[in-house]
């Protein structure tokens, strides 16, 4: 049986996405919704995503890009979530736990549901009752615009069902994109959402003129922050060190194609969040991760330092001068 999938999102990672399934060697069908009309009908006629990676041709039958979310989701085997997590519940507002029944959900989306503050796969679950053995989550570090250079990226798919994440897994093999498959959804996810405001952090740190050697400090200190917190949610033997957790952490708050570290950068030179948000026209899920963590985390009562410095900034309205001072005398 040919598998079908679907993307939901019309942003630059599901643009690169789409890509990697369309260069795959095997036999698939393939759809996508996005929302905007506009760039649909400029898709379906000159093969490119008029607002993101503008320069990948995209090789779908027009038929099979659409707006209509429900017709789409009804088609596929596997549903690719790909919206900004702010938006989630609006984006799938009409589609019904009966529309998901029976098929295989993907979360390429690295944030936690606001108001709810769950991650992707705990939402999916409660609210639809998606089983978890459904469920699948894309991570690792890989940007959207380096897959649409084809720079050899690494991924790794979670899922308790491991044989689902090892078929989904071939799915998106090229020979640019290497795959690995992990059982661990909660740390996985966990830890794609912490690295993002570990990112903000980094890029904050920039804009106030820290430089290297305490950037490698700030984000080795991270990295434990994001042990210590995913140990205490879901304690089962794993490698911080891998790709997906450490791996995704690096990058995030490294690259020049970060939206979150680019926006902790300008919140270090003082813009204000909205200005920042305007400017950049891009969703940089830190922001509404750290706010989320915040309540999750006075469940758990991990101690997250980094994290708290930039819940102050960001939503306390805290000096970045001053909070990053003071948190250089709780890092080693």
């Amino acid at each position: 049986m040919i598998p079908k999938v679907a993307m939901i999102g019309g942003g630059s990672w599901a643009t690169a996405i789409i890509k990697m399934l369309s260069d795959n060697i095997s036999t698939k069908e393939i759809y996508w919704w996005m929302r905007n009309t506009e760039a649909i009908t400029h898709l379906q006629k000159y093969k490119h995503n008029p607002n993101y990676l503008s320069s990948v041709e995209i090789r779908l039958p027009e038929n099979n890009i659409s707006g209509d979310i429900a017709g789409v989701i009804k088609q596929a085997d596997y549903i690719i979530l790909n919206v900004p997590a702010a938006f989630l519940k609006e984006t799938l507002k009409g589609v019904t736990a009966e529309h998901l029944k029976g098929k295989k959900i993907v979360s390429a989306i690295k944030g936690i549901v606001p108001d709810e503050n769950q991650i992707i796969g705990e939402f999916l679950n409660e609210k639809y009752g998606v089983p978890l053995s459904d469920i699948l989550v894309i991570s690792g570090p890989c940007h959207a615009e380096e897959v649409a250079l084809e720079k050899l990226s690494y991924l790794t798919i979670a899922s308790i069902n491991t044989d689902a994440a090892s078929f989904f897994a071939s799915l998106l093999q090229t020979r640019y994109i290497k795959t690995n498959v992990s059982d661990d959804i909660f740390g996985t996810e966990y830890a794609a959402v912490l690295k993002n405001i570990y990112a903000v952090a980094s890029g904050i740190c920039h804009g106030i003129g820290y430089g290297d050697n305490f950037q490698a400090v700030l984000i080795s200190n991270a990295i434990r922050e994001i042990k210590r917190f995913v140990d205490a949610v879901h304690p089962i033997s794993r490698d911080i060190k891998e790709s997906a957790y450490l791996g995704d952490l690096l990058v995030t708050a490294y690259s020049q194609f970060s939206r979150n570290r680019t926006f902790g950068n300008m919140i270090g030179k003082g813009y204000t969040v909205k200005s920042a948000q305007l400017e950049m026209n891009m969703v940089a899920e830190g922001y509404y991760a750290v706010s989320c963590m915040h309540y999750i985390n006075k469940k758990y009562k991990v101690d997250m330092p980094i994290s708290r410095a930039v819940y102050a900034i960001l939503y306390e309205k805290h000096s970045p001068q001053i909070e990053m001072r003071l948190l250089t005398e709780q890092l080693n």
